[in-house]
């Protein structure tokens, strides 16, 4: 059987309970390059079933044998990587240099780390008379995003693995390839049967199925908040527990003194990444009203560089969104803040030029914009930056933090120290300070509405622990 005829099911390929199918639609140009089954309840139920058989085994291996597995996980995901890019960039829409680094290297970089992360992380400590155990929560039911599909996955079901849980992974219907890719992996680094476990399907069928099923402990999700808050008021109902990842309204603030230039390059080219398909993209630029005018004129020159065009072709910047249904609420948001009279000075809710097939949205820088306006508080996920002006250190604070979000942000500025100190009083889970590297091993999550529990790293591992105390 091949993998897009079934559900990897209890260390096997499976028929699907059912006959239906979605398609895999290439976003540059629309055509169906794939179909794969739409699971129902029977599918999560049969899927729920092998990761409790499963449990009891992988809870009781040692350390060192579920860091070797994992280990060889990475290995087989390295060796795949050409083919997981490249699946990436048809079912995303993703150019192909961006796919290679972030859908390819980046997961399997994740995965190895959390081999090396095992070999010295202590289950157990003692604290005065007791001995606290921290021990695998259980079964986790992981659910994946379209925008990063395999570096969510990677990030959710490795460090679950790593703590002694089984997973049923349910993969967004948009990008489903490369799960079943990672699924091969899994059962080429030969995991016991039951141990990961695959269901595709509708986030409203098969997800739901997931988040209501009673033989699940946890739900990982990572999405739109308001899809969120519908799987925590789910989960209230068995008490199960959650761990969230959702939406984003990033600020990078420049602040007087910073390198103008080098902070509006990077700040144009963060939202570009992925066609603005980052929940953490840092989409409201800060200006102070000194050096306004001139970060705007910056931020049109920098943007003319990303033109939108067919993915896998070289040299594209910047692809096209996911579906129709994306890009028309893109377009919906950029005609709003022309609405509400913010100024657009690049860009615009048209298609780009020439490219009348495929999901397309023109890159979009917007000036003038209030902390009021739509576009300054909705995630709109696509190609889209508001700059706006702020008179003093204490407004732009409050500009920062005025949103529901609190997931990601930045912060320059010629000393260090100030910078620092700006960002500790932002209330945000992530900043990156003049431009500092993305860390794999630092923990990533949201304040606010932009979820709860972190991923990545030592703390992503803990989030699938339990803990129980002995007293002697």
């Amino acid at each position: 059987m091949k993998a897009h005829d079934g559900m990897y099911i209890g260390g096997e390929w499976r028929p699907a309970a059912t006959t239906d199918v979605i398609e895999v639609v290439n976003p540059a140009d629309e055509q169906v390059i794939d179909a794969v089954p739409a699971g129902t309840a029977r599918d999560v139920d049969a899927a729920v079933r092998a990761a409790r058989a499963a449990f009891p085994g992988w809870k009781a291996t040692a350390p060192a044998e579920r860091a070797a597995r994992i280990a060889a996980l990475a290995g087989s995901l390295a060796a795949r990587r050409d083919e997981i890019a490249a699946t990436v960039t048809a079912e995303l829409g993703s150019p192909l240099p961006f796919a290679e680094m972030v859908s390819a290297d980046l997961p399997a970089g994740v995965t190895a780390s959390y081999a090396e992360l095992l070999k010295g992380y202590e289950f157990s400590e003692r604290v005065g008379n007791s001995v606290v155990h921290h021990e695998p929560v259980g079964v986790v039911g992981a659910i994946t995003p379209w925008n990063y599909p395999l570096h969510q996955i990677t990030a959710k079901v490795v460090p679950a693995l790593a703590a002694g849980c089984t997973v049923v992974l349910k993969p967004a219907e948009d990008t489903p390839l490369v799960a079943q890719l990672f699924a091969e992996a899994v059962h080429e680094a030969g995991f016991p049967a039951g141990v990961f476990n695959l269901v595709t399907g509708l986030g409203a069928v098969a997800g739901q199925a997931l988040v209501e099923h009673d033989g699940v402990d946890l739900v990982s999700f990572t999405g739109s908040t308001a899809v969120g808050k519908g799987i925590a008021a789910t989960a209230a109902a068995s008490v199960k527990r959650v761990a969230l990842e959702l939406g984003g309204k990033s600020a990078n603030v420049i602040l007087p003194g910073a390198d103008l230039e080098r902070a509006v390059k990077a700040g144009v080219a963060n939202v570009m990444a992925n066609s603005g398909q980052t929940c953490s993209a840092w989409t409201r630029m800060l200006v102070d009203a000194d050096r306004y005018d001139e970060a705007v004129e910056l931020a049109v020159k920098a943007v003319a560089k990303y033109v939108p065009g067919d993915p896998a072709q070289p040299g594209t910047r910047l692809g096209p969104l996911v579906n129709g249904k994306q890009r028309d609420r893109v377009r919906g948001y950029i005609e709003r803040g022309v609405a509400e009279g913010a100024r657009l000075v690049a860009g615009g809710p048209e298609a780009p030029d020439g490219l009348t097939t495929g999901y397309y949205v023109r890159p979009t820088v917007f000036a003038d914009v209030t902390p009021d306006m739509t576009i300054a508080q909705e995630e709109i996920f696509g190609p889209v930056v508001s700059i706006i002006r702020y008179a003093d250190e204490a407004e732009a604070l409050e500009i920062a933090n005025g949103t529901v979000y609190g997931l990601a942000g930045a912060v320059w500025c010629d000393d260090e120290e100030k910078a620092v100190a700006f960002a500790r009083r932002m209330e945000t889970g992530q900043v990156d300070i003049n431009g500092g590297r993305f860390n794999p091993s630092a923990p990533f999550g949201g304040w606010k509405q932009s979820g709860v529990g972190r991923e990545l790293g030592a703390h992503g591992l803990a989030e699938f622990l339990q803990t129980k105390s002995l007293q002697f």
